[in-house]
């Protein structure tokens, strides 16, 4: 009988590849790992009788065809299609004498080629070390250079830049105006405006001094123009996003005397000056495109910026020797109290005063300046405040003399109530919080309003009164009516109102008895029997529910999903995609061109991690890209959504989720196919969620039947056992 031999796997050191050269077939090779590249590309350059091996390199055939190096070799998986190549080196050179050719034709296709190459990190720095930079640069001042040929000068400029290689304090003045230049012109091509505006963000984000030389150069008014165009309005946004995000860092930094101080101050105005935001209501929000996800991300920032400017006076303390600021509140007396044409001070005496700030609801009677000396919300609570005594001055009055005539139990107090409610305001909507790189979180209804914050502050102090009235609140109900409130209004931001009005519209909706509604309902969905027989129940129930979510979470990574990759440049988006192949015993990915509308083929997607080879999923702080330093400020919200899959032999796969329930998704599923406990809090949530639907369809039969704590007696034994069936 013939001895039976055992198919041995192949070591992991092999990679089974395909190479390709123009012309020639390709090549179906085994790459030893731990040869050196020189000597595997020498042995493919004798296969085609090619000399000259150190004139060559390795690069992918599909996908962005980035060059293969010693330190990236260890990403070659089996089955991937190679070509060889001239060395990064070589192609640098032979580029760097074509773009300075005399032959139109030839400098267009080789600025053509090198915008292709200049992402790829290994050509970039062979590039950039034969100063490249500066020869392109040279040929944008030369103001020589138009049409396809510039867009893809300034192409490959801003991507070589990207890499991080050369300061961006380097670049010139007289490069900045031309970029400008581009800017400001009324007849530019849209992809040389999209590369400028770009090339001025980066500007912007990346170097402080360049922001100044900027500034000068390109103003936020100049930029409105640009918001028209569909095209561009993404990247005149971005810009704009970048000059706010930096000006307040410029004005904490300069002494007041700089003149470009002054740069804040008139960016504020700007923005809030009805014609930039009605154009961007018009033309962006309210346009005949849907809003892509950089747009929203770029409103949501915007928006941020916005309220940032609030900070200063949230963090303001009230002087109460400060004359200027106690006449505000010697204001608020008078319009409540007065006549338009009392003058202050002359028809109540001091004590009297006394007894009218107690009206307002101040917490300080005899000098309610004192309560504004806590930050936040400090002076801003004030400015609200005579906000809607000016602007809404029959509402004002209205909630101040309708609580002033009730009972003092159940008086609602005005001042208490404003200053808590901008402190909750600057909770809810984050005054102060940076951007979070990965939000798209704006709301389309701050746009609408060249007031909008101190609208939506009326809005919701009407709301506090009505509240107030409809829970037959007491002083000591102040931080209950508080909480509905919270609740009232984050459930109405979450619908997304459109206007102002909507909002209005959706808070009537959400009054107490419907806060009330919601809340038993969610209760009863989440209801905890405490029987001992219904929590025996639940304990056999729970493995059955657990493993239906475990395979919903399985099935859900066999879909896959779509991440974006964060790069410097957010507004070029790329994604990749990852999904579980149907054995769960591989995870495949590869980058995308664009976000799927679908499912993604196997096929397309060119990596894999075999699920054996996966050591652990790590999250938040844990995960290697977010101990990287970011361009921008990593924030709470960007590393809860973080996590990464490190798998032998010390290598890591980075996502970042698109939303929260991406993240639990994922998470979940990594941790069932490792064997681990799924922690989640969409977890729990649904685990909550179907035991208490399954308990409910058990027990349908024994709805109004009162179970027993206890399970009844067992009957007492029989006095003899001498008994039979008689089945006839």
């Amino acid at each position: 009988m013939p001895e039976r031999r055992a198919t041995m796997p192949p070591p992991s050191d092999i990679v089974k590849v395909a190479i390709e050269w123009p012309g020639a077939n390709a090549q179906l090779i085994e790459i030893d790992q731990k040869k050196p590249l020189s000597s595997i590309i020498r042995e493919v350059c004798e296969g085609w009788s090619l000399s000259g091996s150190e004139q060559f390199a390795l690069r992918y055939a599909d996908g962005p065809q980035l060059y293969i190096t010693e330190q990236s070799r260890g990403e070659i998986k089996n089955g991937t299609i190679l070509r060889l190549a001239i060395s990064p080196t070589r192609a640098a050179r032979q580029l760097l004498d074509r773009i300075q050719s005399h032959g139109i034709d030839a400098r267009l296709e080789a600025l053509k080629e090198l915008a292709k190459l200049s992402a790829d990190p290994t050509f970039a720095t062979e590039f950039i070390n034969m100063e490249g930079i500066g020869t392109l640069a040279r040929l944008v001042e030369s103001g020589t250079h138009f049409g396809e040929m510039l867009a893809f000068t300034l192409t490959a400029f801003l991507e070589l830049m990207d890499h991080g290689i050369v300061s961006w304090d380097l670049i010139s003045l007289s490069f900045i105006k031309q970029i400008a230049g581009y800017v400001n012109q009324p007849m530019v091509d849209v992809s040389i405006l999209q590369r400028s505006l770009a090339i001025l963000e980066s500007m912007v984000l990346n170097s402080h001094s360049l922001y100044h030389r900027v500034a000068q150069e390109i103003t936020v008014g100049q930029l409105i123009g640009h918001l028209s165009n569909q095209e561009i309005q993404t990247y005149a946004i971005a810009l704009i996003n970048a000059l706010f995000l930096k000006a307040p860092e410029d004005r904490r930094q300069e002494e007041h005397t700089n003149p470009l101080d002054q740069c804040l101050t008139e960016m504020a105005t700007t923005l809030a000056q009805k014609h930039l935001r009605s154009i961007i209501l018009n033309h962006v929000i309210r346009g005949n495109r849907p809003i892509k996800a950089e747009m929203a991300h770029q409103l949501y920032v915007l928006q941020v910026l916005t309220f940032n400017l609030l900070e200063e006076r949230m963090m303001t303390k009230m002087d109460p020797t400060d004359q200027s600021q106690r006449d505000i509140v010697f204001e608020l007396r008078r319009i409540a109290f007065d006549g338009e044409n009392d003058p202050i001070g002359t028809e109540k005496r001091k004590a009297m005063y006394t007894k009218d700030y107690k009206m307002l609801g101040f917490i300080n009677h005899v000098n309610p300046a004192l309560d504004f000396t806590q930050t936040p919300p400090g002076m801003l609570a004030l400015d609200n405040m005579l906000y809607l005594a000016k602007l809404h001055q029959d509402t004002y009055i209205r909630i101040v003399l309708e609580n002033s005539s009730r009972e003092d139990k159940h008086e609602c107090p005005f001042g208490r109530c404003a200053i808590e409610l901008t402190r909750m305001l600057c909770e809810i909507l984050q005054v102060g919080e940076l951007p979070n790189e990965g939000c798209n979180d704006y709301h389309p209804m701050f746009f609408t309003h060249d007031r909008a914050w101190e609208e939506f502050f009326c809005v919701c102090i009407q709301l506090l009164n009505k509240t107030w009235k409809e829970m037959r609140a007491t002083t000591e109900d102040f931080n209950k009516v508080m909480q509905v409130v919270r609740e009232q209004i984050t459930r109405a931001l979450a619908m997304k109102p459109s206007s102002l009005e909507q909002l209005k519209s959706k808070l009537r909706s959400l009054n107490y008895s419907e806060i009330l509604r919601l809340r038993q309902s969610e209760r009863m969905s989440q209801d905890d029997f405490q029987s001992a027989p219904i929590i025996e129940l639940r304990e056999r129930i729970q493995p059955e529910i657990l493993e239906l979510i475990k395979q919903q979470r399985l099935n859900r990574l066999c879909e896959g999903s779509c991440f974006r990759k964060l790069g410097n440049r957010r507004r070029q988006e790329k994604f990749w995609f990852c999904r579980l192949s149907l054995n769960h015993k591989v995870l495949h990915y590869g980058d995308l061109d664009e976000s799927p509308q679908g499912e993604v083929p196997f096929e397309l997607l060119t990596d894999k991690i075999p699920v054996s080879d996966i050591k652990s999923v790590v999250t938040g702080k844990d995960c290697p890209h977010m101990k990287e330093k970011s361009a921008l400020k990593q924030n709470k919200e960007v590393l809860e959504l973080a996590f990464s899959i490190l798998y032998d032999p010390d290598e890591a796969l980075n996502f970042v989720a698109p939303s929260k329930y991406e993240y639990c998704i994922w998470t979940d599923g990594l941790c069932a196919l490792l064997g681990r406990e799924m922690g989640s809090d969409l977890t729990r949530s649904d685990l909550d969620t179907l035991i208490s639907m399954e308990m409910k369809l058990r027990l349908l039969d024994l709805e109004n039947i009162t179970i027993p704590e206890a399970p009844p007696p067992v009957p007492k034994e029989p006095s003899s056992y001498n008994f039979t069936y008689n089945y006839g």
